[in-house]
């Protein structure tokens, strides 16, 4: 029987499970040749541990491992239900306070080493993190689909360290009692969007206004989950769409709010105008909620997790 430990947390209602030991031996190498690695050898694994019944669909792992970056202090490699994520904004912050609660970091900056690059977290004295993301940019602008069942949808396709589709929404309004339908109509927005040449979007994200933020967002993640939190990544690509179209100057506080309410403090500054390339930092808290082993037994029937 194998032994897991890890420590969960959340960040703004968004979990995290940071495997910190047991984890698969991924060898050396670059992070995304590690990650596919994880992939074609070890899948089970990844299952296991955020499936249930030792976990839910909502849960975003994060495996801990050396860094291959020399620069970097650690390597981050994120998964979810069905699957790898190349960067997690919430989850990030996740690793950063789960860390400090046990004693493996202090106030400062931290370096990690990711699948998409570099990204610097600063944990402050406060516990707030602010997470300096992968280079983002919006790749198409005012792109209209033709949705089954709902009609034609425009939105932008964007990268901020995961790929989405942006579309300002008020057909239904953003709350969590909406949350059967929202996750019907994005559902739909992504199979279509996926079928009229955009592959790569794995996340949909409806945004509207409201009264206590600039921005609230409904992120539907890649295996129909939704994003408790405001989603560091898609908070990123709303920064990368705003930066373009001239709505957000650099350095200026931008306030992304979740479908439940939790906030990401967000601003960018330029990395290439011509290009549209922003490096986006986004802030927010998270808190640790348990710290457990997980029993992997072969000769359990459901070891390696319940894929739906």
């Amino acid at each position: 029987m194998d032994s897991i430990r890890i420590l969960d947390s959340h960040t703004g209602g968004e979990p995290t499970r940071l495997v910190l030991e047991g984890g698969p031996d991924l060898g050396e190498g670059p992070l995304d040749q590690r990650l596919r690695r994880f992939r074609e050898r070890f899948d089970a694994f990844r299952s296991a541990i955020v499936n249930e019944p030792r976990g839910s669909d909502v849960i975003v792992g994060a495996l801990l491992c050396k860094p291959h970056r020399e620069e970097c202090d650690i390597g981050v490699i994120f998964f979810n239900n069905v699957g790898y994520l190349g960067m997690c904004g919430h989850g990030t912050i996740g690793v950063i306070v789960s860390l400090a609660h046990l004693g493996m970091l202090k106030p400062g900056v931290v370096k990690i080493d990711t699948p998409v690059g570099v990204v610097e977290a600063q944990l402050r004295p406060d516990g707030f993190v602010s997470v300096a993301n992968v280079p983002s940019y919006r790749k198409a602008r005012a792109v209209s689909v033709d949705v089954p069942g709902v009609g034609v949808v425009t939105g932008d396709v964007a990268y901020g360290g995961n790929w989405f589709f942006l579309v300002e929404h008020d057909r239904i309004p953003l709350q969590v009692s909406n949350v059967e339908p929202l996750t019907d109509l994005a559902w739909r927005i992504r199979q279509a969007l996926n079928a009229q040449g955009y592959p790569d979007v794995d996340h949909v994200e409806l945004l509207g206004a409201t009264p206590t933020a600039r921005s609230r967002n409904f992120v539907l993640c890649p295996g129909k989950a939704y994003d408790r939190s405001p989603c560091g990544t898609g908070t990123s690509a709303k920064l990368a769409c705003l930066a373009a179209d001239g709505k957000l100057a650099e350095g200026e506080e931008w306030t992304q709010e979740s479908v439940l309410g939790s906030v990401f403090k967000g601003h960018y500054r330029w990395l290439d105008r011509e290009q549209g390339t922003i490096a986006p930092t986004i802030m927010g808290t998270a808190h640790v909620t348990a710290d457990a082993k997980l029993l992997l037994d072969p000769k359990d029937p459901f070891c390696w997790g319940i894929r739906g």
